[in-house]
């Protein structure tokens, strides 16, 4: 099928394979991920990939060979450049190795946004380690059932999180990253990374995988066992939709334990490029960050993009963001009034990613996309597939709902607790539902447990809360099914006001009925001061009503 198609998905031709290798290496050289240079870095570079592969072992050294003075990271503590990085994680994979981490040991990662983070995940790729990415929004005993289940027994974690590791059983190691003091060589990452032996390490006969957990908004979080990137090409699947190019300076304020933030690491990783990394978000001191190291991409959750409008003009004002000319956003759906005034105040710079920690990526709405339809998710990028399936695994008409499935390089392995998902014709399901439209833009309906059957009609909520979110009173809107005695199940409405607005259920009522089918008209409208979001952004809606029993 064709890679925006909603077909009868089909193989590949061998001619579409020779056309998407020329159009990936177009991509990555339009990026600057492939360009001439000093005949000498040049060799080391390609020799580090050859040797270590596209993990972050190896791209971290090869950007090391082919860039050493470039600045790698900027943190809220330190500035490090390419060759800094390869000598600091050549000392801690040392260091880490005295400690017992080895090929097919597994380390967890507990740690906000700083570059601590990035040595740590190069240090294991190093030593042929896996790294559980673990959220840190996690709580004690969501933490200890997520080492039972991927087998960690070594953790690094900032100090901050002492208190949740003291839900570690005593046989798990324990590294302080962030927080920990610098000359504790035996038990802080930058003990290590300062002290341990600078010995070369060799390559481990098998690469360090990567486990994501999965965001846990509809169950409990589980691992997901990313592949080992095949090379830059993986990089030009993104890229060829984003035009991020070679040296920017990209600020990543997703959470790097989430796999949009990671994203980010990766890509920078693949550009040379210059990561820069705020331990906690703040919308402002975001702004002040990108005016003051002249950022030019960025790289959050569409929460993030809220908060950043919340400010009054005024604050918003007082920066010169004008350097940022991508804002690529992903981890929850973008609400299309938000997308629209971003972009009214910082220009037409937002790419929206649609994705999942299973699937990697699906499609990316440009924005010019998004000005048409901003209700988009866009189209699949270089060497993906998409298509809408019914229940039995067919394809269904142009424009009709259903299933979506997606196809790519990095789709991930399985869970570690052994479990999968759903396979078809070589593409994996994403659990939403959704269509593609005549211009073969995607439409994501929603997830397929939200939809609920009132009245005998499918009922999505998401339009009913791109509905209530343009009432000028609404800041954030959640809404989830409930049980109804007349219709079976109904909507309810968890509705956030701005600050001092004066709003009634009978008006939110109103709006829906303006736009929507009567079924989508909810049932209750309840007013809450916020709502409850896990650490990436997204609202979990099993907290607001009891999980439906049909």
């Amino acid at each position: 099928m064709s890679e925006s198609s909603g077909a009868t998905p089909s193989a590949p031709a061998s001619g579409h394979e020779l056309l998407r290798t020329l159009r990936t290496l177009g991509v990555l050289v339009r990026a600057g991920v492939v360009r001439p240079g000093r005949p000498g870095r040049v060799v080391g570079q390609l020799l580090a990939l050859r040797r270590w592969g596209a993990t972050a072992a190896g791209a971290y050294r090869a950007a090391a060979m082919r860039a050493p003075n470039t600045v790698a990271y900027i943190d809220d503590a330190r500035t490090v450049s390419y060759a800094q990085l390869q000598q600091r994680t050549t000392r801690l994979a040392n260091g880490l190795a005295g400690r017992g981490v080895r090929e097919g040991t597994r380390v967890g990662v507990l740690c906000r946004n700083h570059g601590l983070v990035i040595e740590t995940l190069v240090a294991c790729g190093s030593l042929g380690a896996d790294t559980v990415m673990l959220n840190t929004g996690l709580a004690g005993q969501q933490l200890a059932e997520a080492l039972e289940n991927t087998g960690i027994t070594t953790v690094i974690a900032d100090a901050e999180f002492a208190d949740l590791c003291a839900w570690l059983p005593e046989r798990v190691d324990r590294i302080v990253a962030w927080g920990g003091a610098v000359d504790a060589a035996e038990s802080t990452v930058d003990g290590l990374a300062e002290h341990a032996s600078d010995a070369p390490r060799t390559p481990p006969h098998q690469a360090g995988r990567l486990i994501m957990l999965t965001s846990g908004t509809t169950g409990p979080p589980k691992g997901a066992r990313r592949p080992t990137p095949k090379g830059p090409q993986d990089a030009a699947a993104v890229l060829s939709r984003i035009p991020l190019r070679s040296r920017e300076r990209l600020l990543v304020t997703a959470p790097l334990f989430h796999t949009w933030g990671l994203a980010g690491m990766q890509l920078a990783m693949a550009l040379r490029a210059t990561l820069v990394l705020q331990r906690r978000f703040d919308p402002e001191e975001l702004l002040r960050t990108v005016a003051q190291q002249r950022c030019t991409a960025l790289f959050a959750v569409p929460v993030m993009l809220q908060r950043i409008m919340e400010l009054p003009a005024a604050v918003r004002a007082r920066y010169d963001t004008s350097s940022l000319r991508i804002v690529a956003c992903s981890g929850s759906a973008m609400p299309p009034e938000l997308t629209t005034r971003f972009m009214d105040a910082f220009g037409d710079i937002v790419y929206n990613l649609y994705g999942s920690t299973e699937v990697s990526w699906a499609t990316i709405a440009t924005p010019a996309e998004l000005r048409a339809s901003p209700t988009t998710a866009g189209r699949p990028p270089l060497g993906t597939r998409l298509a809408i399936l019914d229940s039995e695994g067919r394809a269904v008409p142009a424009g009709a709902q259903g299933r979506i499935f997606v196809g790519n390089d990095m789709l991930f392995e399985g869970y570690t607790t052994g479990q999968g998902k759903r396979v078809e014709h070589g593409l994996m399901e994403t659990g939403d539902l959704g269509h593609v439209d005549s211009d073969g833009l995607l439409h994501v309906a929603g997830r397929d447990d939200d939809m609920i059957v009132s009245g005998g009609e499918n009922v999505f909520p998401r339009p009913v809360e791109e509905a209530i979110v343009t009432l000028p009173q609404v800041r954030e809107v959640a809404v989830v099914g409930v049980p109804d005695e007349e219709f079976g199940r109904r909507f309810a409405a968890y509705v956030v006001t701005e600050e001092g607005a004066s709003l009634g259920a009978e008006e939110v009522r109103a709006r829906v009925r303006e736009r929507l089918a009567r079924f989508s008209v909810p049932r209750e409208v309840h007013f809450l001061d916020a709502l409850p979001r896990n650490a990436t952004g997204k609202v979990l809606k099993r907290q607001l009503a009891p999980p439906r029993q049909d």
